[in-house]
């Protein structure tokens, strides 16, 4: 199938198989999408969770679950992708730069105005700044499941700071939205796939 046709094909799904399970390789190209997502200024201002379906995570799953009101994709999917946003864009700014300069001051010197650009601009921004740019990377994973024909389903609802805790994150780590992946269990109820015309929704100028 064609990308456009991969997309029609995809749903947000709200059962998983549990017996069937994302390949290392295939969770590596999801993963590899999201970290090649586009972010402004390039600073990828979030950090992503991977948890596997596993009996070691069973404890985790469950608790995250009862954080998101019950909803059964959690310990139903292969993988639970926590998307987080960072609220310390100053040191996002310089872990970037750092990697920019190759960590050498000299290089890092020659780029001191695009560095103070950059910071004149983040020190205006707030935390929903970090979240939205994170939703870029979500897009992205959704586009990459579609690609490889695996399933997934892009989730709120959840207490965020549960999770935080249930995960062990750092405070400069506050939760955003969930990926789920895996494969759609064989009673999963497909609903029709509703979406507006062309005409409704875009305005050509």
């Amino acid at each position: 199938m064609s990308f456009i046709e991969n997309l029609g094909w995809r749903y947000a799904t709200k059962k998983f198989d549990v017996e069937k399970k994302v390949t290392a390789e295939n969770l590596e190209k999801i993963l590899e999408a999201m970290r090649l997502a586009p972010s402004s200024f390039g600073l990828q201002p979030y950090h992503f969770y991977v948890v596997a379906n596993t009996s070691e995570n069973q404890e985790k799953l469950q608790a995250i679950k009862t954080a998101s009101w019950d909803q059964a994709q959690i310990d139903t999917c292969s993988h639970l992708i926590v998307i987080t946003g960072r609220n310390d864009l100053m040191v996002v700014k310089d872990e970037y730069f750092n990697l920019l300069s190759g960590g050498e001051a000299s290089v890092r010197a020659g780029l001191a105005d695009y560095e103070k650009m950059i910071s004149d601009s983040i020190v205006k921004a707030t935390p929903e700044w970090s979240k939205r740019q994170s939703y870029i990377s979500l897009g992205f994973g959704l586009a990459a499941c579609a690609e490889l024909a695996i399933d997934s389903c892009p989730m709120e609802g959840f207490d965020g700071k549960k999770v935080a805790e249930i995960l062990a994150m750092p405070v400069n780590h506050e939760v955003v939205v969930f990926l789920a992946v895996g494969y759609r269990a064989t009673d999963e109820v497909l609903r029709p796939k509703v979406r507006f015309t062309k005409d409704q929704l875009f305005t050509e100028l």
